[in-house]
């Protein structure tokens, strides 16, 4: 049995033993015609009578009615169980969730510096890393569920038949050209053709080429050139010195000829992806085509089945070496936000943020959830449960009115003779 019903009913088993024995005992000295003592003691028994029963009417009628009596104002807590609903929500909301309330605490808290101080424990930088890495591992098992995949690629599909490829990848060079950011692209690709070009395997490749183009084109030259495969290797060095020469003076003139006519190559490819509908037809045809590429589907849950099974073993590990990394970065940002107070204010001053901005919409929804809650539960149970929580500390209202009315009219009865 619940320990809150065994202490409801033993209290309220004195508070019910004291009135009767209050009636008892005026019964009695009743009897006895007031003689001596008789007289004080039905004094007292009367008004301890009284209050006991002006308590137990009190008590019974804030949860059910008295005797079954529907007498106006009583069953309160169960009648009013909205209008309690309602007024704990706003109460909970106005006054516990607060917005200064809230900020007030918040700030007592110093979140930043009571988040460094518990990641840098090695200690608690594992189980976080652990909760982070358990996370990872059963979200990859919910994707991996045959109707979340299914969702998830229509989802998916639809998203990518809506987006417009074409212009997106117009736009990005578009902005590459205005920044001049694209020269930087075609410097880089130089610079790899001229690394490329300076290994003995590209010249060597060069060389072949070359024997192959004059044995092919030109046979009967062939047969007067001494020394072919020497020729043939100092032709490629040659070229691939050639071309690196060139490459270094596009390299250092930003006006050279090659560059403009790069750049006006992307301008021209930029406004073909907006306006030439066949170009933009193959591009849409080709993306359509990935995306509903059945080997390309089973790669990518392949992918996420094999990451699932390297998480899964991994973790299973005595000493995880994902937790291990993960601990470490979760420790050396503890380190790091609590050497830094600049960080640590602008955790704080975010959190803050945040509050504000969102501290209304939450503390509403809370307070709704409450009142909605309430308003559900069965009346029979909301009051049972009320009278659990509070009831038995009322019982003792109900033994303090049987005694505190005996002692007044202890009182009353010396006042009565007193103005004899």
């Amino acid at each position: 049995m619940d320990i809150r019903k065994q202490i409801l009913r033993r209290n309220k088993t004195v508070a019910t033993g004291l009135m009767i024995g209050a009636a008892i005992l005026f019964v009695v000295a009743r009897c006895q015609n007031g003689i001596g003592a008789w007289e004080w003691i039905a004094a007292f028994a009367e008004a301890a009578m009284v209050g006991a029963l002006a308590d137990w009417f009190a008590v019974v009628a804030l949860f059910r009615h008295p005797l079954g009596i529907p007498i106006p104002h009583t069953a309160i807590i169960k009648n009013k169980k909205d209008a309690i609903a309602g007024n704990l929500a706003d109460f909970i909301r106005d006054k516990f969730l607060a917005p200064e309330t809230l900020l007030c605490k918040l700030r007592e808290l110093n979140v930043a510096e009571r988040l460094a101080a518990y990641v840098m424990s090695g200690s608690n930088a594992d189980g976080v890393a652990y909760g982070l890495t358990r996370a990872v591992s059963e979200s990859l098992g919910f994707i991996d569920d045959d109707r979340v995949q299914k969702i998830l690629r229509a989802a998916l599909y639809d998203r990518v038949e809506q987006f417009d490829l074409s212009s997106s990848a117009g736009t990005l060079l578009d902005t590459l050209r205005n920044d001049n950011r694209h020269q930087i692209v075609l410097d880089e690709l130089l610079n790899r053709v001229a690394l490329w070009l300076a290994t003995p395997e590209a010249q060597a490749g060069l060389a072949n080429a070359i024997d192959s183009m004059i044995t092919k084109d030109y046979p009967l030259l062939s047969h007067f050139i001494p020394n072919r495969e020497q020729f043939s290797q100092g032709a490629g060095e040659k070229i691939a010195r050639k071309i690196n020469e060139y490459i270094q003076t596009v390299n250092a003139d930003p006006t050279h000829t090659l560059r403009q006519k790069f750049d006006n190559n992307v301008a021209d490819f930029v406004d073909r992806l907006r306006t030439d509908n066949v170009l933009r037809a193959k591009i849409e045809a080709i993306k359509l085509e990935a995306v509903q590429n059945p080997f390309l589907a089973d790669y990518v849950k392949n992918l996420g089945n094999d990451l699932k099974v390297w998480l899964s073993n991994d973790l299973k590990q005595p000493h995880s070496k994902i937790q291990e990394k993960i601990s470490e970065a979760v420790s050396g940002l503890g380190s790091t936000l609590s050497k830094n107070q600049e960080l640590k204010d602008s955790l704080n001053e975010h959190l803050e943020k945040l509050l504000r901005t969102y501290g209304d919409a939450v503390r509403t929804v809370i307070a709704k959830h409450i009142s909605e809650t309430v308003k559900m539960w069965e009346t029979d149970e909301y009051v049972s449960e009320i009278e659990l929580s509070i009831g038995s500390d009322l019982q003792f209202i109900r033994m303090n009115g049987t005694l505190v009315g005996g002692v007044i009219g202890l009182l009353l009865h010396a006042v009565s003779l007193l103005l004899k």
